[in-house]
């Protein structure tokens, strides 16, 4: 398995740049890259949000040989200790403790900011990071709604930023493989794509109104959103299931799978967006979908799907996690690790990559460090080099806008017309009033 591994590898460094695993040597993993010396001029790098998956990516940024954390932001100053402690030994250096990141983007030593935030913090901290001239890695979904999605975009245009979205499969050397194995026509034309996630969330109980923590500068943390008062039940993690500042399951584990159709599909904007969905496990606090399919239609006669089940775990096609793309002549499954398998219109399987890193689906803060190591180094690289980024923020927002559609039509309970060119939404004036949220006054994101 490791020859295999070597050999797509070099194979790879010879591929088109749209396909670059970022200029990572024929042979060495993410881990032994990080540990040439003097691999590249050091990047300064500042860290937005460290409680969880934040604190994850920054000593996984901690521990690149080219990288120096440099500053550590959050509204949490428990968060902001903890993080400074445990990436301080892998660097060899302390950061700053910068609890405002807008004062971090100031420091004109700082190269790149890394925004592990809340949803409704994604875009408009990466707008002013790329404002501010710092190049960007913005975790998934890039934006909270359709229109700070397309504010994105352009702001990394005008300022001329690298800005690389977290969905880290893009990377990851045998997921590549088994989409070149879909664009290469070995299953035959792709006509049909289907993505799940499947998992067992508890209810999240009914919030109570509360005093603001000490720990925690609540007006930050909210930022452009509208103004709710401090519930018990919200932060960390629960503010994903509440339209204020989160975008659901599909926004939170949809993308990576919508990604990854999208992209062995050869597909961008649909034509139409129909979507079923509600809360149905509990009776509590949760107001996104707990229970969710949306089936998107593209204008070349195909057919794409993503299901979603935050409470009840049983996988398909036995995994938790994954994408099959239905073609004329087999099937590949990409599972939820860097794995997948080949079949005949039989189901006999044809063959079957394996990765000897194991993918551990329970862990939803940094389930594969090393090889999200290969999307740092795609990005470090994209900002040094001018290598093609293998999710430049064009092609991440055209699949974070996917799982939006399909929010919008499962809450207006309407099926969507959408522009193949551009992906807005047709003659549904209802429908495109989710097309952007409401802000707090003076917090709006502007380029």
């Amino acid at each position: 398995m490791q020859s295999s591994r070597r050999k797509f590898l070099r194979n790879s460094i010879k591929a088109s740049a749209a396909l670059s695993i970022g200029g990572i040597l024929p042979g060495f993993t993410a881990k032994s890259y990080a540990a040439i010396p003097g691999a590249n001029e050091r990047i300064k790098v500042g860290v937005m949000g460290v409680n969880s998956r934040g604190l994850a990516l920054a000593q996984n940024y901690a521990a690149q040989k080219n990288c120096e954390v440099t500053s550590i932001s959050d509204v949490d100053s428990r968060a902001i200790d903890n993080c400074i402690k445990k990436i301080t030994p892998v660097q060899n250096s302390e950061p700053k403790a910068i609890p405002d990141f807008r004062k971090a983007l100031e420091d004109k030593a700082i190269d790149a900011m890394v925004i592990a935030t809340p949803d409704h913090w994604h875009a408009p901290a990466a707008i002013l990071a790329c404002k501010a001239g710092k190049h960007v890695y913005v975790e998934k979904p890039c934006s909270h709604n359709p229109h700070e999605g397309e504010l994105l975009v352009a702001a990394a245009k005008k300022y001329n930023r690298k800005v690389q979205m977290g969905n880290q499969r893009r990377s990851w050397p045998n997921v590549i493989a088994a989409i070149q194995e879909v664009k290469s026509g070995v299953i035959g034309r792709p006509y049909f794509g289907r993505g799940w996630y499947a998992s067992n969330r508890p209810s999240i109980g009914i919030g109570k109104k509360a005093e603001v923590p000490s720990w925690l500068n609540y007006d930050l943390w909210q930022g452009p959103a509208p103004r709710e008062a401090f519930r018990d039940n919200i932060i960390h993690y629960n503010w994903h299931w509440f339209w204020n500042w989160g975008t659901g399951e599909g926004g939170n584990n949809g993308t990576h799978m919508v990604d990854l159709l999208r992209w062995g599909m050869g597909i961008d904007y649909p034509v139409s967006v129909t979507s079923s969905g509600g809360r149905y496990r509990y009776k509590d606090d949760w107001q996104t979908a707990d229970t969710q399919v949306v089936s998107w239609t593209f204008p070349n006669n195909t057919l794409m799907e993503w299901e979603g089940r935050s409470c009840n775990g049983l996988g398909m096609e036995g995994s938790s996690v994954g994408v099959a793309f239905y073609g004329e002549k087999g099937t590949v499954i990409i599972g939820g690790g860097n794995n997948y398998k080949m079949y005949d219109l039989e189901g006999k399987l044809l063959k079957e990559i394996k990765d000897e890193e194991k993918f551990d689906a329970g862990n939803r803060v940094d389930p594969l460090k090393d090889l999200d190591a290969l999307h740092i180094q795609n990005f470090f690289d994209g900002i040094r080099k001018g290598t093609v980024l293998n999710s430049d923020i064009a092609e991440g927002f055209k699949s974070t806008l996917l799982n939006q559609l399909g929010d919008i039509a499962m809450r207006t309970q309407s099926t969507l017309k959408t522009d193949e060119r551009n992906g807005h939404i047709i003659d549904n004036t209802e429908a495109n009033k989710l097309w952007k949220r409401n802000y707090e006054p003076g917090w709006e994101p502007v380029i």
